[in-house]
């Protein structure tokens, strides 16, 4: 079918983990006496500063622009940000606002454009540094204040912020679970009548024919090179694959999982179990099940928000694609029914546990069976 670009993004970071590559030209001893470098000191305290452990993965993987300018060009996300704020000054003209995982400080800048009397972008990674300057560079700092740390160690210079924004959402929506995070600093600093943006977000779930790229995704390991691999094969498929899906694979209806208010909830319900039927719109083959998340901003003059599903433009969050043990053969107006339970990596927070229960009893096709997912 040949569907997609291959990107098996099984990630330690959510928007993908791209590296700096520096191309100095190294001139003779004579004479480089002066020789000026792109690698100023910002850069020389990242590189240097190499004693990370594992916890601190994810906040380092930050530290790379490369992520940031992913991130950035995915102008569904950043377009869809700007948009709420600047067509929506009213909320934001002479308010305090708290950005939470504020990266290059884009959306404190735009908070600042938009009439915000203070800004507080923090941010965990070394690209604090860097938004600093960014912002001194574009002569908000009177406006504009970023401190460097995690959201639940920092102190704020005021007691209470009328908004907190962020763009917390991961793969799968929960993955790296910076959820957790907004949600101490509402509980912490919102005030009464404060706004969270954005205020909902829901996960959906489909289901897809996708035999082509299983066969080179999957069963690729039965024969590697003359040699059976399939040992492998276990491993390979209860790691969600991250990637776009064409919206023709889609053969069933889409069906809602969970809807979050972000304004209300608690830390523990991003745990859930969710029931789904998916029924089938024709005859055809099922490989995977697809997940996607929607995200709403309802305090604006005029809903807004957007879709990162298959029939949507697509961001940098793609889909995430959950490839069954079974090839399914449906009927059209059968339904595979089951439920998805999600929840926190009990040693890893940031990572993601799902079991999904599933069933079909078609003409042509009778199963039913549990299986075990990790997004890491």
């Amino acid at each position: 079918m040949g569907r997609r670009k291959s990107n098996n993004n099984q990630c330690s970071s959510s928007k993908e983990d791209t590296t700096m590559s520096s191309h100095l030209r190294f001139e003779d001893a004579e004479e480089a006496v002066e020789e000026s470098s792109n690698l100023d000191q910002s850069m020389c305290d990242i590189a240097e500063s190499d004693d990370k452990t594992s916890a601190d993965y994810y906040f380092d993987s930050y530290s790379h622009f490369g992520i940031h300018e992913e991130m950035l060009k995915d102008t569904v996300r950043t377009k869809t940000y700007q948009n709420v704020i600047y067509q929506n000054k009213f909320l934001f003209k002479n308010k305090v606002v708290l950005d939470v995982g504020a990266g290059t400080g884009i959306l404190s800048l735009f908070c600042a454009k938009a009439g915000a009397e203070h800004v507080y972008a923090v941010e965990c990674s070394h690209m604090a540094d860097m938004a600093k300057e960014i912002v001194e560079t574009n002569g908000f700092s009177n406006v504009v204040t970023v401190l460097k740390g995690k959201i639940e160690e920092i102190e704020l210079p005021v007691a209470k912020v009328d908004i907190i924004i962020s763009e917390w959402m991961g793969y799968f929506l929960l993955f790296e679970n910076m959820l957790n995070s907004v949600l101490y600093a509402r509980d912490k600093w919102l005030a009464d009548d404060g706004v969270v943006l954005p205020d909902r977000a829901s996960l959906h779930l489909t289901a897809i024919e996708d035999a082509d790229y299983k066969e080179d995704k999957i069963e690729f390991w039965n024969n590697v090179y003359g040699f059976n691999m399939s040992c492998i094969k276990k491993q390979a498929i209860m790691e969600p694959l991250v990637d776009t899906v064409d919206q023709n694979q889609i053969a069933t209806n889409c069906q809602l999982l969970k809807t979050m208010d972000i304004s209300k909830m608690a830390p523990g319900d991003a745990s859930f179990t969710a029931p789904f039927k998916l029924v089938a719109e024709r005859d055809d083959y099922i490989h995977a099940l697809v997940a996607y998340f929607d995200v709403s901003f309802t305090k604006c003059h005029k809903l807004m928000g957007f879709s990162t599903g298959p029939k949507s433009r697509t961001t940098h969050w793609k889909q995430t694609v959950l490839y069954l043990e079974d090839i399914l053969t449906i009927c059209e107006g059968e339904a595979i029914v089951g439920s998805m339970t999600v929840a926190p990596n009990k040693k890893n927070p940031r990572d993601v546990d799902i079991m999904v229960k599933y069933s079909l009893n078609g003409k042509r096709c009778n199963v039913s069976r549990v299986q075990y997912y990790k997004m890491r």
